[in-house]
């Protein structure tokens, strides 16, 4: 099984590819996987707030707390 992060996760369990991800928030498929797979990786602001707003377009009650520590 592959290493996932908590967005990793989420995007699992709600069947949300990565590729979907990408488009939806302009931020590269490389990146997105690197997000989605890496603990160690931390991004940017701008990159989470993307992801955010991608993100509640599914599931409104999430916050950025609930995948990164902030």
């Amino acid at each position: 099984m592959k290493p996932r992060t908590e967005l990793g996760r989420f995007l699992d369990h709600r069947g949300i590819t990565q590729e979907w991800l990408s488009k939806k928030t302009k931020i590269s498929r490389n990146t997105i996987s690197k997000i989605a797979s890496d603990d160690q990786y931390s991004p940017n602001m701008g990159t989470i707030k993307k992801i955010m707003a991608a993100i509640r377009e599914v599931d409104e009650n999430k916050k950025a707390e609930d995948f990164w520590s902030m």
